[in-house]
């Protein structure tokens, strides 16, 4: 516990400061931008290993996934209804916006941070990042599939490069048996495409409304019905000193922080350069798994993450190429 705490401290303080020095130093918009991703991207990653570090320290899955849902749903409401309250209201009002960002809330959202936590608890946040990070090409396949066109070259690449990195993060290369519990594979699979839902079924919500409505209502609306599912309040709710900073972590850090530092830095330098940089998540939450979790990494588990990671950047190049090609056109 001593030394989560040190690491974590050490972190949200380098945050803290760092952040104040890119406010206060003079540079460009799109360098200022881009760190406001990288370390979003990084506070992502802290938000996993948080987790983990809960539930080896005595919280049970159920439970911390319904206070995740119940406090960040609280705050990030909070937010939209104070600085976007014509729009929040617009969208409490509608029963038709409510039960779009309802359905959201369950397939989307409620069953990505509770599959995702499921997988952590089974493997560890390094790998459940990873293999959450097939969703982009998950993603991509339900694209083409419904504008029934064929994936080009590069995507084609970026397919078989995060199918073959999933397969080496699980099998280590041996067709005999799996290098991770069939457990924590399958949720961390289930985590992909939930997190595939949670990408596609918001956009046209996003588009009409702004994300801290959708996302804070549709947390608020988990938080609220998820513990009738799975009846968390049965355990018990373990807060010492070092529980209480992993609560801080994954929800304050890496739900709360990150996603608003996300949203400020995608603002300026734009969402396909924001996803682009955004893949330091999963090299982050590896990171941390090692130096606070002190999990092992075995050489082909560096592999298969090379391989999902380069399959994801290849799909952000791509639509970073298009997106230029459309500018000087």
């Amino acid at each position: 516990m001593i030394v989560f705490f040190i690491n974590f401290k050490c972190v949200i303080l380098g945050s803290g400061f760092f952040i104040g020095k890119v406010n206060n130093v003079k540079m460009s918009k799109n360098v200022k931008g881009s760190l406001m991703v990288l370390i979003a991207g990084t506070a992502w990653g802290i938000s996993g290993v948080s987790g983990q570090y809960l539930m080896a320290h005595g919280m049970n899955v159920d439970l911390l996934s319904c206070v995740r849902l119940i406090i960040s749903g609280v705050i990030m409401t909070a937010i939209a209804a104070l600085n976007q309250r014509e729009t929040f209201i617009k969208a409490v009002t509608s029963l038709k916006t409510l039960g779009s960002i309802a359905i959201f809330s369950l397939i989307g959202l409620v069953m990505n941070q509770y599959a995702y936590l499921r997988a952590i608890e089974s493997t560890n946040a390094g790998t459940a990042t990873v293999i959450q990070y097939m969703a982009p090409i998950l993603v991509l396949a339900y694209v083409s599939v419904r504008k029934k066109q064929l994936p080009r070259g590069s995507e084609i690449l970026a397919i078989i490069l995060a199918i073959l990195g999933t397969f080496v993060i699980a099998t280590h290369g041996h067709l005999d048996g799996l290098a991770i519990t069939l457990e924590g594979f399958a949720w961390g699979l289930f985590s992909a495409v939930t997190y595939s839902f949670y990408i596609i079924l918001p956009a046209k919500l996003i588009r009409e409304f702004d994300s801290f409505t959708v996302i804070g209502l549709g947390m608020l609306m988990g938080g609220v019905t998820f513990p009738i599912l799975v009846n968390p309040w049965q355990y018990k709710l373990v807060l010492n000193p070092g529980n209480l900073l992993g609560l801080f972590g994954i929800i304050i850090v890496g739900t709360v922080f990150a996603y608003s530092l996300f949203l400020m830095g995608t603002c300026i330098i734009g969402p396909v350069k924001g996803s682009l940089l955004a893949a330091i998540e999963p090299v982050s939450s590896v990171f941390f798994s090692v130096t606070v979790m002190h999990e092992i990494f075995y050489p082909m588990d560096f592999l298969g993450m090379i391989f999902i990671i380069a399959a994801v950047i290849l799909i952000s190049l791509r639509d970073l190429v298009v997106v230029n090609k459309q500018i000087h056109q």
